[in-house]
């Protein structure tokens, strides 16, 4: 009959080598994520800080703006105050509705055009990188954008033409910069979906395959001990004593 120790043995040996390629991954991800600035993965090192509100003595108020639209106070889920083009304007969500209303007029705003992003782009940008392409971004057309998973749509897609292939996300009904991806974030992306093994949405880290993983390494560990406690010439005369 075979004894307990080649059984663990066997199972920490199986388990090494199935659960071994998942903790190299957990390795190099996490070396990847502490030898990294985040603040260049995110690409704040291209981008200027956000701009200054610009407040205005002709400004109407919050109030005045959704009577003068028509707008029922009730049916706003959210108004926020900000800059677009050296003016300010009221951002209003209603129900599944967003508009840009502008805070002088109370006219609400064509959403952002192409070469609204553009000028947006531009702006935004520390360096002087041209522009390669721009893409409407849309539901029929987010699979081809899975960096921008997530966002408010519809957006532009602004392509630069640098060596990171950054691209600047710009939503379309309220000319913001929603997101920065360059070949560092995506790196960051892909290596963050194998740590947590998620991948679908890449942010689930409850998900059964990464809790089922967890479990195997603990028995991984675990036999791993009881092989070094079985094997140990010193355990083993300690055991033998106890037991005489």
């Amino acid at each position: 009959m075979k004894s307990s120790k080649y059984y663990v043995r066997k199972i920490h040996r199986y388990l090494g080598v199935f659960i071994g390629i998942q903790f190299f991954l957990w390795t190099i991800g996490g070396l990847y994520f502490a030898w990294t600035n985040i603040n260049e993965i995110r690409g704040k090192h291209l981008i200027h800080e956000d701009d200054v509100l610009i407040i205005k003595n002709n400004m109407k108020s919050p109030d005045e703006v959704l009577r003068m639209n028509q707008i029922a106070p009730s049916t706003v889920k959210e108004i926020k105050l900000s800059s677009l083009f050296f003016e300010s304007y009221y951002f209003v969500e209603v129900n599944d509705n967003m508009m840009l209303i502008n805070s002088a007029t109370g006219k609400i705003r064509d959403s952002i055009s192409e070469l609204d992003a553009r000028k947006i782009a531009v702006k935004k940008l520390k360096k002087n990188i041209p522009i390669r392409n721009i893409e409407y971004v849309t539901n029929k057309n987010i699979d081809q954008h899975f960096q921008y998973r997530g966002g408010m749509l519809p957006a532009w897609a602004v392509e630069l033409d640098d060596d990171s292939n950054t691209v600047l996300y710009i939503c379309a009904l309220r000319g913001t910069l929603e997101r920065v991806r360059t070949k560092e974030w995506r790196i960051f992306d892909f290596l963050w979906m194998l740590h947590i093994m998620d991948f679908d949405e890449r942010d689930n880290i409850n998900n059964s395959i990464l809790r089922g993983f967890s479990i195997l390494g603990l028995i991984t560990i675990m036999s791993g001990f009881v092989l070094f406690f079985q094997s140990s010439p010193t355990f083993r005369k300690l055991f033998k004593q106890k037991s005489t």
